[in-house]
């Protein structure tokens, strides 16, 4: 499609930020489009900044611009001037590169990391000329791909997508892009090109297979259509991270981005087992890069981006196993071009001393620690095997080495929890509190900050907590407003916590069948979209969509589920076993811990897959 570069032009003289849509940064992949067989354009259901913030889009972006016979361009969700703007005016969603339009591309891919972006990829499929539901698309247009961890319940988004990638995008990108390239060339009918997918190692094709409900409106079962698709579909997996791709440069914003620094992945997947955290149970196993690896793409991305600050990436930075040698040795590398190290999600029993000593050489960030409960008695129903002590310890040696500031979070709402947790919340911020002011004046650094978050529990699939209910609403404002009260006692203490509504529709979705669909377009369809962004939330909206389609939100968010129950993600496979995580529930009812699998195998069950789990010793459940 040709558009019309003076309306864009006019357009972007409109709008807040232009630096959103010009596209032209350093170090994006300009190729020649005729020359490119097949056209990806890569979708992230969020605005430039956020998008632009997201380390898989850098890599999978790099990893299909590689290829010669490919090209990949970015699109973003548009503020909503940009977006009235381009309606107004007839002008499609375009991409950052070439500004052709969504419609041209080959196939297009969504990468969903937040439920409360579902609205955003229907605004921008519209947008782009892209019919919403899979069954209404031609063959001329884009074949529609998604993935990221949301795509490991990819009911609510069945109708709308044709084939989700589950798991690791590196392993399976590739293998669809040159199945769509095939069969593009073949002129053959769409149905076969779906077909062709579903054979793909974590390729699940919602088309073929069929859901059906039972009178209590609980699904009966999912599935397939035809014989040669999988009832089950596993996940990919990428076991050597050193031969995985991972870009050597990135492009550079001209605009401020939510996280404007290099993003260094250390490590994949989680040992600790927590039983709230679905990231800790779809990533594993455990994959480390090597030192060598990390420097040497360290040094490739300061050269060709200039960033002052390097991010160590990974759900637990503190459990990489040479942090303090990889620290040290990335200090002595940039301590000329003053480049800073920064450690987020920080375990409170790391061995983090030595780390933060040598981090202090140059200029601090705050450090965040996630206690999530305020007692230990709750911190063990969720499995995360530290105490107080911990805390307090590594908080001491934080403001001794020269810190003032400090992030908790916090999560509430928890399976079992009472206002004594909340109260143990408080007791912590205070205790954090006066370990500062407990040092002399001239050794506490300046700036003192205590920030203390709470989001509220959301159940999430593939976690232990998959089967509990969500607090209501009102129950979760009361804690809220119980600790902001409390909070406002301590000194130095900000309290922040997320909007109760749209964690709520966030565990409507995570739990979600296909029958959401329906509810979700019937969302967009009456003005939703930026959920995600308080000043275009209409919760009002979203409950008249609910009523329009029949559906309770309540039955996906309160409902406790039990065992024996069908959920709508059962024919997804994350590599752990049902049975493991129905035990790991148990323990969790009894506030009994389970230990690190670093230690020993605890059977989750990925053991099965040759070659996945370096773990040797094998316990079964």
């Amino acid at each position: 499609m040709n558009l019309d570069w003076n309306k864009i032009e006019e357009m972007l003289e409109k709008v807040q930020k232009a630096p959103r849509y010009t596209g032209g940064e350093m170090n994006t992949a300009i190729k020649a489009w005729d020359q490119a067989e097949l056209h990806y354009g890569f979708c992230f259901p969020d605005t430039y900044e956020v998008g632009m913030s997201h380390l898989g889009m850098k890599i999978l972006y790099g990893l299909v611009n590689q290829q010669s016979d490919m090209l990949c361009e970015r699109f973003f969700m548009p503020w909503q001037d940009m977006k009235e703007l381009m309606e107004a005016g007839n002008i499609p969603l375009f991409s950052m590169e070439s500004r052709h339009a969504l419609s041209d591309f080959d196939m297009i891919g969504f990468t969903l990391q937040y439920e409360m972006s579902y609205t955003n990829i229907l605004a921008m499929m519209d947008l782009g000329g892209v019919h919403l539901r899979g069954t209404d698309r031609t063959r001329e247009e884009p074949i529609v791909v998604a993935g990221g961890p949301c795509a490991f319940n990819p009911e609510p988004l069945a109708d709308f997508i044709d084939a989700f990638m589950i798991g690791d995008g590196e392993e399976v990108t590739l293998d669809v892009c040159r199945t769509i390239l095939e069969w593009k060339k073949s002129g053959e009918p769409r149905e076969n090109c779906l077909r062709n997918l579903a054979k793909i190692r974590g390729v699940y094709v919602p088309s073929l297979y069929t859901v059906t409900y039972r009178d209590d409106q609980m699904v009966e079962s999912v599935t397939p259509c035809c014989p040669d698709v999988p009832e089950r579909v596993l996940k990919c997996i990428v076991t050597d991270l050193d031969k995985a791709y991972y870009p050597m440069d990135i492009p550079v914003p001209y605009t401020e981005i939510v996280h404007d620094r290099i993003m260094l992945e250390i490590m994949r997947g989680c040992t600790r087992g927590c039983r709230f955290c679905q990231a800790g149970m779809l990533y594993r196993p455990v994959r480390e890069r090597s030192i060598r690896r990390l420097l040497e793409l360290a040094a490739s991305l300061e050269k060709t981006t200039g960033y002052e600050e390097i991010s160590l990436s990974s759900l637990s930075s503190g459990d990489y196993t040479c942090l303090a040698e990889l620290i040290r040795e990335l200090i002595r590398r940039f301590q000329k071009e003053h480049v800073s190290i920064s450690l987020p999600s920080l375990r409170l029993d790391s061995i983090l001393k030595e780390s933060l000593e040598e981090t202090q050489k140059e200029r601090k960030t705050s450090l965040t620690f996630a206690p999530e409960a305020g007692t230990q008695r709750l911190r063990d129903v969720i499995n995360k095997g530290i105490t107080e002590e911990d805390l307090i310890e590594k908080v001491t040696d934080a403001f001794s080495g020269g810190w003032s500031a400090v992030k908790l979070y916090f999560m509430i709402g928890l399976p079992t929890e009472t206002y004594e947790d909340l109260d143990g919340i408080v007791d912590l911020a205070r205790k954090v509190s006066r370990c500062y002011f407990s040092l002399p004046k001239d050794k506490r650094a300046k700036g003192f900050r205590v920030t203390v978050s709470a989001s509220s529990f959301v159940p999430k699939p593939f976690t232990p907590f998959q089967w509990a209910s969500q607090d209501t609403q009102e129950v979760l404002i009361a804690k809220q407003h119980y600790l902001k009260e409390k909070l406002r006692e301590v000194k130095g203490v900000v309290f922040n916590y997320h909007e109760s509504r749209t964690s709520y529709l966030e565990a409507v979705f995570a739990r979600g069948d296909r029958r959401l669909c329906a509810v979700l377009e019937e969302a967009y369809r009456q003005g939703c979209y930026l959920d995600s962004w308080s000043e275009f939330f209409d919760y009002d909206k979203w409950m008249e969509a609910f009523r329009t389609c029949g559906l309770s939100p309540e039955f996906y968010a309160f409902r406790e589920r039990t065992r024996d129950e069908v959920l709508p993600w059962d024919h997804i496979d994350s590599g752990i076993t049902k049975a493991f995580l129905w035990h790991e529930k148990e323990k969790g009812d009894e506030a009994l811990v389970t230990p690190d699998c670093r230690g020993g195998c605890n059977g989750c069950g990925l053991n099965r897959y040759e070659g996945v789990c370096q773990y040797a010793h094998v316990r079964r459940v």
